[in-house]
């Protein structure tokens, strides 16, 4: 999913004695697209060297076309290969004959490697085109390009962003049920809808946080504060929500890092993903109709949520929800912006199972959610144990709202029983719990 969801582990240079494969035939514009998919594969069998053989081909002949150069920007974007981009692409980019793809592709390589003055530039040269569907976008890029400035960072080498994506890995870890439910598999036919016939493949992405941190480095080596704990609680409450829908199979999906000898930390991605990014997720993702991407933006008290829809068919956006919200109002705006996606999605209820309430208390939820989330990832050793920040404080809060439904109540214990058996955190005394059938064989289950 571009360079913002994995940097794969690939070698820059030839070992010695090896050689690039040569292309097998000479190329021409007509072979384009099986070109890239052979240099595609290149890259996917760690053979750098050879997809830049093709790729060189290829440039000599369609370096003008703009569909070439998206799809070369995006997939060595994909793998890590940024410095790669910005020497293959930079020089052949022109904005009014390749679109902004292309373009953004390269400015998120330029934010890579810390290139402020390159990055601005290419901006600029966006801003000029006069897109008014690109503005929230490239004022998100203006803020990180203005922070980087200010911060006074140097420009990172080339061969050391090489060498970073030669031991960094980030992955996505995919949430395919209502993450409190796992755990009450025994009570799954009560608990969880049947799912039968053609259902509508949909995934609900982690937002971005587009400068939100002054240094993403130190945010991702810190336990998950409240604004990235949001960032992923909001995907996996909407996934549960279509869940419980006639005809939605939903995933939630989360970023995770991975570098050797290092604990795994969770991701923090620091710009919204482009249509390549999305590209690349379907290609590893089956038979998806749907994608739900966004961003959080700060703003003293006041958090923005731009929240987009992409239809995977023809890998378009096809609306795009906007909600503001301070602590006050955040159970108000959340709730009138769940309706909307319900109401645009023609999300109809499931007949088996829990019946679906909207909670009447969206943004503790929420929290509800984004804890279990974390206890999950811990319990399943995905995330270290010092990556949740406060389980004692957590698990209390929790016991605090277990009794607002049936659902809360499920949610508790299974968070209960992971925090307890990952972390080793006491258990509550005396949780009240909603008095039901379910709850009590919940209850009763082994831990």
């Amino acid at each position: 999913m571009g360079f913002f969801d994995r940097f794969s582990g690939k070698k820059t240079a030839s070992a010695p004695g090896e050689n690039p494969a040569p292309a097998t035939a000479p190329v021409t514009p007509a072979d384009a697209v099986p070109r890239l998919a052979a240099a595609r594969a290149k890259l996917e069998a760690k053979d750098l060297p050879g997809a830049l053989a093709i790729y060189e081909e290829l440039l000599a002949v369609a370096g003008d076309r703009a569909d070439v150069l998206v799809a070369i920007s995006g997939d060595l974007g994909a793998r890590g290969h940024v410095a790669q981009i910005i020497e293959f692409v930079a020089p052949r980019y022109d904005a009014e004959r390749h679109g902004p793809a292309t373009g953004i592709n390269l400015l998120q390589a330029y934010l890579v490697t810390r290139n402020a003055d390159a990055a601005q530039h290419v901006l600029d040269i966006l801003f000029a085109l006069n897109r008014p569907e690109l503005e929230q976008r490239l004022h998100g890029f203006s803020n990180a390009i203005a922070e980087m400035i200010h911060e006074r960072h140097a420009p990172l080498d080339p061969g050391a962003v090489a060498q970073i994506a030669e031991v960094t890995k980030i992955g996505l870890i995919t949430i395919s049920k209502p993450i409190w439910s796992y755990g009450l598999e025994a009570l799954a036919a009560q608990v969880l809808p049947t799912k039968e016939g053609r259902l509508r493949k949909i995934a609900f992405a982690q937002l971005a946080l587009p400068g939100a941190y002054a240094d993403l480095a130190a945010a991702m080596a810190q336990p998950e504060d409240e604004l990235c704990r949001l960032s992923r609680a909001l995907p996996v409450w909407l996934a549960e929500t279509f869940y419980f829908s006639t005809a939605y199979a939903p995933v939630a999906a989360v970023g995770v890092m991975h570098r050797p000898g290092l604990p795994a930390q969770a991701m923090i991605f620091a710009a919204e993903w482009s249509a390549e990014n999305l590209r690349q997720l379907v290609e590893t993702s089956e038979g998806l109709d749907y994608i739900f991407t966004g961003a959080l933006h700060v703003a003293g008290e006041e958090l923005e949520l731009i929240l987009r829809v992409w239809e995977v068919k023809k890998l378009r956006e096809r609306k795009t929800f906007t909600a503001k919200w301070t602590r006050a109002t955040a159970d108000v705006e959340l709730a009138k912006l769940h309706e909307q996606v319900r109401a645009f999605m023609e999300w109809k209820p499931a007949g088996a199972g829990l019946g679906y309430t909207v909670p009447p208390q969206p943004r503790a939820w929420l929290d509800t959610l984004g804890a279990s989330l974390g206890a999950f990832l811990v319990d399943k050793n995905i995330l270290p144990k010092e990556s949740f920040a406060m389980p004692e404080a957590v698990l209390a809060a929790e016991a605090a709202r277990a009794a607002a439904g049936e659902t809360a109540s499920l949610a508790y214990l299974t968070l209960r029983a992971r925090l307890t058996k990952a972390m080793g955190v006491p258990a509550p005394a005396n949780v009240a719990l909603v008095e039901s059938a379910l709850v009590t064989q919940a209850s009763n289950l082994p831990s």
